[in-house]
């Protein structure tokens, strides 16, 4: 269902895998007719091309990011934007949008939730921007309808800002890397490395994207394959999922460790764009003909099963099929592994 490679892999022409080893290159050459390197083909990710055009460093292994648009929900966007304003913010120097779906309610004996949306819409005013009332959209949404172009970087203040199915690079972090961006700074980091997602095969009636979500958090987390990595999902397999079945996988792609996700995009994705009236925003991503991987992960939809995460973090997975079977034991797994949690 889920192989990991050993070391990194070259990808020709979006469509075969070439172990990287001793006989790689002359492999490449025999393929292509053309000479490859490692470093060009580095290159050739759809991760770097975003990540290079967003960079104000001039120097691709230490990145200086600088983000096209900021996203903040009500839990976050307060603290935020008081510490920016405490150190000198005049006005928000890219598109930021402040969302209000998870303080939604008033809080128990008081009016501390719609004192945030008040101050929220107050600063959207003052600031220049974009305010979404109470009950009207989820952040995630709301950017994938309403912000998200193919080829742009979203930083939003909630862990699972995750929009690469339409083609834009988004990563959740703390409050203090959105002030920086506030207050024109950047967010500084080293190259990361980029992991291949190669899919084929087609998803089997009754198994949905959290199952693959699922199922990939189960092979990568524990071992650290994807830890402060870009996942970057290619190969045939990519056609045969809609766009919210991949929307379904990627924004549980944080429970992978991984730093940010990206997705090929194809008439699929630009139907999403057509649909929501922003199709300037989209266009066509694929790897380069010879494209290098620092790891790959294969996986085959067709055998992917309906699956579920016991407590306590989605790596936890089992095929629900084999739960039935052995309930009584996995249950005692489950067990023991509560009891060396540390709320215990």
């Amino acid at each position: 269902m889920i192989t990991l490679s050993q070391g990194g892999a070259y990808l020709i022409n979006g469509t075969e895998i070439v172990a990287d080893n001793k006989d790689a290159l002359a492999i490449i050459k025999n393929k292509t007719g053309k000479d490859a390197s490692k470093e060009d083909a580095l290159q050739g990710t759809i991760a770097y091309g975003i990540l290079n055009s967003h960079n104000t460093s001039g120097n691709m292994d230490k990145l200086k990011i600088k983000f096209d648009k900021l996203t903040s929900h009500d839990i976050t966007f307060v603290g935020i934007i008081q510490t920016a304003r405490a150190s000198g913010l005049e006005k928000f120097p890219v598109p930021y949008v402040l969302t209000n779906c998870h303080n939604s309610l008033c809080a128990v004996g008081g009016t501390i939730n719609e004192d945030d949306h008040m101050y929220g819409l107050t600063c959207a005013k003052k600031y220049g921007g974009m305010y979404v009332p109470p009950h009207q959209a989820v952040i995630h949404q709301f950017a994938r309808e309403m912000l998200a172009g193919a080829g742009k970087m979203i930083l939003g203040s909630d862990s699972h800002t995750r929009y690469g199915a339409l083609g834009t690079m988004a990563m959740g972090e703390g409050g203090p890397e959105l002030v920086k961006q506030l207050l024109n700074q950047t967010y500084d980091i080293d190259r990361p490395g980029v992991v291949g997602v190669y899919l084929t095969g087609a998803p089997k009636p009754g198994v949905g994207p959290q199952d693959v979500a699922i199922a990939l958090i189960g092979a990568v987390f524990a071992n650290g394959y994807a830890k402060n990595k870009v996942l970057e999902f290619v190969g045939p397999g990519v056609a045969n999922l809609s766009a919210d079945f991949r929307i379904g996988v990627d924004v549980m792609t944080t429970e992978t460790t991984c730093l940010s996700s990206i997705w090929l995009t194809d008439d699929k994705i630009k139907e999403f764009y057509d649909i929501h009236g922003r199709s300037e925003e989209f266009a066509p991503l694929t790897p380069a003909e010879v494209t290098y991987y620092d790891g790959m992960v294969t996986i085959d939809l067709s055998e992917v099963k309906p699956m579920i995460a016991m407590p306590f973090h989605p790596s936890y997975a089992y095929a629900i099929e084999d739960v039935k079977n052995n309930l009584k034991d996995i249950l005692h797994e489950v067990e023991e592994r509560g009891k060396g949690q540390p709320w215990r």
